[in-house]
């Protein structure tokens, strides 16, 4: 489990992001949103960071240190790229606070905190349990509009009736990469790392902030 851990992990999250935007990529490509030039490199910059992800952590695993390293610098403008993009869409599309869904401004603050941990694991990159952790802290709160989007295209679709049972398996869906990090830091460590504990801390804060204000 310490050995792919990071690497099964992040491989779903990109399945699920193929999935999630097939319309996009396969099944309508005519779509309004694939001739618009900022939803175009958006999307190119998320892809390209889940890609990354998951030869980073391919890396990893073969213990092949000095490609992850020069890998690094493409992650890093990737999620520059996620960061900058993320925010323009924002502040086009979207006029203020009051106009946003719940989920909407999730993903807003998440993109903040996606900002941070990026951060943080750039001048951490030495220290691996740090480093590695941060990165995939990072890419879970990236997970909003996929996994929205993921289940729309999957048989829950057909079987969940209800509003309230939607939410019900879309956070327990997104709660569960979160409970797979504690699980894996209680085998692994024997404990739970500080930065699994401060990332679900503020995962739980933003969730609250966006649906209580």
């Amino acid at each position: 489990m310490k050995k792919y851990y990071f690497l099964v992990v992040s491989v779903i999250m990109l399945i699920l992001s193929i999935v999630g935007f097939s319309d996009n990529l396969i099944t309508d490509v005519h779509q309004k949103s694939n001739s618009d030039p900022k939803f175009i490199i958006h999307g190119l910059f998320c892809f390209a960071w889940f890609i990354i992800v998951v030869i980073q952590t391919n890396f990893v695993k073969n213990g092949n240190s000095k490609a992850h390293m020069k890998l690094g610098i493409a992650g890093l403008a990737a999620a520059i790229g996620v960061f900058i993009t993320t925010l323009y869409i924002f502040i086009v599309v979207y006029k203020g606070w009051e106009s946003m869904m719940p989920l909407v401004r999730a993903n807003r603050l998440l993109m903040l905190g996606f900002a941070i941990f990026i951060a943080m694991a750039y001048l951490k990159r030495k220290k691996t349990d740090q480093h590695k952790r941060l990165i995939i802290v990072a890419s879970f709160y990236m997970l909003q509009p996929i996994l929205d989007r993921a289940m729309g295209r999957s048989f829950l679709n057909s079987i969940i009736k209800t509003d309230l049972a939607w939410d019900m398996t879309f956070y327990s869906i997104w709660g569960s990469f979160f409970i797979s990090l504690f699980i894996f830091d209680w085998i692994v460590l024997k404990k739970i790392h500080t930065v699994t504990y401060v990332g679900v801390f503020m995962f739980v804060v933003v969730l609250a902030i966006s649906f209580l204000t």
